[in-house]
């Protein structure tokens, strides 16, 4: 014994549950870009400015810690 479920009409079923029905809902996003602008090629990199000033104190901590060393150890 084989029961038959009917089909519901989508477009009466969904107003029946307060639903909106198929094909009256906008698209979940768009297809169109971000609009995050114009692209700008990426720059070269640090400057040697920064990169000078971060090696020098670098060295500077570096000799700081040699000389506590030394005087330590006398």
């Amino acid at each position: 014994m084989s029961a038959s479920v009917p089909v519901p009409d989508p477009h009466r079923a969904a107003r029946s549950h307060g639903g909106v029905p198929p094909g009256e809902t906008p698209p979940g996003e768009s297809s169109t870009g971000s609009g995050a602008g114009p692209y700008r090629p990426l720059t070269r990199g640090w400057g040697m400015g920064p990169l000078v000033l971060i090696c020098l104190v670098a060295l500077a901590c570096a000799l700081f810690f040699l000389a506590y060393a030394i005087v330590l150890d006398l």
